[in-house]
């Protein structure tokens, strides 16, 4: 019995009683606190205050607090020049073991002191002049790259070949040239120790590109616009073209910014390369052979279809319309009085004239088919007169066979055929807009420096 009761003793005491308060147990939980020094040693206290004042007086930050210690108690008063050193100074001052607790009334120095600004910039004056010798060397590295980049850039004739043409040439050679001298400028700034310096110049610089490449959004499609131009070759210069179904003209030459063509009627028209490579173009140069078309309209009592092989066989006569493909016409749509013969075409642009040969062929085929009986009628207005609502008296004149018929009129002189109606008259082309865009281009020297249209490639 006496041997449980002492095995079990220790146990009941580590285990606090049911009953016991929760203020009990957690206060026999929690660690007890450092107990202070109640007594201390003689002369502790100017030990103390002697150590804190060497160790101030060492950093510059900390000259001017002056540390007091009485019975453990220490006492900082004085200035420092931020809140970190007011900090430092107490924290120096918990260090020692006999402290107990600190006073911190340490003030902030918010003087300025002309004689230590201007120390300060003599200063860093001094580390400027050490530095010149490194920051010549850095200089001197920059430039060498920054020239290396140039002399590569300078190849015209390497770059010229490897590229497509002249304006993607002069890109490389920028992005060349953009590139070594951006490189020196890293490198110099690495080799004088400025690599914060320069991971914010990079940082800024990326900044600023995307703010640059929202603001100059179409400036930007525009000169990619001009690239692929350059490179897809759509026209030729001198081509007759059709660019949205708006702008019609003979195209000068194409430059890195827009596309110069001079319209029908004698105009410079600049379109934007961007409207042009979105756009819709309609090359008329592009295929020799062109088809004309025209309606003519006959008397709906006379025979169509024979009319129909008589415009055939008129177009089929002309000189200038090809035989392959062959001309046809066709009845298009029965009128309200005639029915509506349409006349096609093809000729050799590079014999015969658009509008000449059409403005021939609708001569001829007229008077072929006057001359062969069939009538080509002007529109016929059927009028009704209601006698309800006439202002003016309606007099019946009679049956339609009492009617007096007019007096024949002479039959007018037979004159002889007009000369436009001639099969064999000139329609060879003369374009005066295509002379003009030649003596035009000529005029510059045959040096299009600003002309990216390269005959040499072929057109898409």
């Amino acid at each position: 019995m006496g041997v449980l009761l002492a095995l079990a003793a220790p146990v009941m005491a580590a285990v606090p009683a049911a009953d016991a308060p929760a203020e009990e147990v957690d206060a026999a939980a929690a660690p007890e606190p450092r107990s202070m020094e109640t007594e201390q040693t003689e002369g502790e206290d100017e030990r103390i205050t002697a150590r804190l004042s060497e160790i101030f007086a060492n950093v510059p930050s900390l000259s001017d607090v002056t540390p007091t210690v009485s019975e453990g108690v220490v006492t900082l008063s004085g200035t420092a020049p931020d809140d970190a050193a007011i900090a430092r100074a107490e924290a120096i001052a918990l260090g020692f073991d006999s402290v107990v607790t600190v006073e911190n009334s340490i003030e902030r120095d918010v003087s300025v002191d002309l004689g230590e600004g201007i120390g300060g910039i003599e200063d860093r004056v001094a580390d400027i002049w050490r530095m010149l010798p490194l920051a010549g060397l850095a200089l001197a590295v920059a430039i060498a790259i920054a020239l290396l980049g140039y002399l590569l850039a300078s190849f015209r004739p390497l770059w010229n070949r490897i590229t497509p043409n002249a304006f993607l040439a002069e890109l490389i050679v920028s992005a060349i040239r953009f590139v070594f001298v951006v490189l020196g400028i890293v490198i110099a700034l690495d080799m004088i120790g400025a690599g914060a310096l320069m991971g914010a110049v990079l940082g800024g610089a990326g900044v600023i590109g995307i703010a640059l490449g929202f603001a100059m959004r179409d400036t930007v499609e525009n000169y990619v616009a001009s690239l692929m131009l350059s490179l897809r070759q759509p026209f030729r210069a001198n081509d007759h073209i059709v660019i949205d179904g708006t702008h019609e003209g003979r195209v000068i030459r194409l430059t890195s910014r827009a596309t110069v063509i001079l319209t029908l009627d004698g105009n410079h028209l600049r379109i934007p390369n961007s409207t042009v490579f979105k756009g819709t173009i309609l090359n008329y140069t592009r295929n020799p052979q062109r088809r004309f078309d025209f309606a003519l309209g006959v008397d709906a009592d006379d025979d169509a279809e024979a009319a129909r092989q008589l415009g055939r066989d008129t177009l089929a006569g002309m000189p200038f319309v090809l035989d392959d493909p062959a001309p046809e016409v066709r009845i298009s749509e029965v009128g309200d009085s005639n029915v509506v013969l349409q006349f096609f075409g093809w000729i050799d642009q590079g014999k015969a004239d658009f509008f000449k040969a059409k403005s021939r062929a609708i001569a001829i085929a007229k008077v072929a088919l006057e001359e062969a009986g069939f009538a080509l009628p002007e529109p016929i207005y059927r009028l009704r007169f209601d006698q309800r609502t006439a202002t003016l008296p309606f007099q019946n004149v009679g049956e339609r066979g009492d009617r007096p018929k007019p007096a024949p009129a002479p039959s007018p002189t037979p004159s002889p055929t007009p000369k436009h109606t001639d099969i064999n008259a000139d329609v060879a082309p003369e374009d005066e807009v295509a002379r003009m865009v030649k003596e035009e281009r000529d005029h510059a020297g045959g040096d299009h420096a600003d002309d990216l249209l390269d005959s040499s490639r072929p057109v898409e």
